[in-house]
């Protein structure tokens, strides 16, 4: 099954929700100073788009997926009864799945990040996109509490977590894993909805750059931090 994209319009609407409305449902896990500093996911990253999930395919796999697994519930029935209908091809389930990926797609497609951290905390800048913050020490440690909502952050083990909760039953959580050789940084994103049966995941894999190097011509704004793009110093 192809998917099409909406306007502009509603792909914004949606990337502010995201923004509006955060919460969690991780428990947030607390490593010593010496384990945060041997997980360091420091430096500058570009998009591996070759290692990286492709979305029609990931759609694809989820759906079918969800066809074994309705299959597996579905009761067993006398040939009398009629053809049965299958929940994970149905046109409503189809549609939330699509939007799910959608959305999954949209907030994914940073090519590059600048990533800070150090036994204070950790921001991950994402080039198009909002930032990913935790903080490890003091009264916000690991969460954000503010008028507009929550988000929660937490280690689980050697892996980052930082997860959402938005209106309706969606979530959205980022899952931030390093190599053993720390030369490449794979974020799983998975987006889980009442709407649809099966969460859905992205996998972004990104490796480690010097932008000095590759032609990358990087400056300090007022607004965005540090920003890179490809263009002639």
């Amino acid at each position: 099954m192809k998917i099409t994209y909406p306007s502009q319009c509603l792909f914004l609407l949606l990337l502010l929700l995201a923004l509006a409305v955060s919460g969690c449902t991780e428990t947030p896990m607390r490593l010593s100073a010496q384990s945060q500093q041997a997980i360091n996911f420091s430096g500058d990253w570009e998009l591996n788009y070759a290692q990286s999930d492709q979305l029609q395919a990931r759609l694809n796999s989820t759906f079918r997926e969800l066809r074994k697994k309705a299959e597996r519930s579905r009761p067993p029935v006398s040939d009398r009864a009629g053809p049965q209908i299958n929940l994970a091809t149905s046109s409503h389930d189809a549609d939330s799945l699509i939007a799910l990926a959608r959305m999954a797609d949209l907030i994914t497609q940073s090519p590059l990040l600048h990533i800070k951290q150090d036994e204070q905390g950790i921001l991950v800048k994402r080039e198009a996109n909002f930032a990913l913050d935790c903080q490890f020490v003091g009264e916000q440690a690991y969460r954000l509490d503010s008028a507009l909502g929550r988000e929660r952050c937490g280690w689980l083990g050697h892996q980052l977590a930082f997860t959402l909760l938005l209106p309706e039953g969606l979530s959205i959580r980022h899952l931030l894993t390093l190599s053993s050789d720390r030369q490449q940084l794979n974020i799983a994103t998975t987006l889980v909805s009442d709407q649809v049966s099966m969460p859905f995941t992205l996998n972004r894999v990104y490796q480690r750059f010097d932008p000095g190097s590759r032609g990358y011509h990087c400056k300090m704004t007022l607004t965005k931090g540090r920003v890179c793009s490809t263009e002639s110093q």
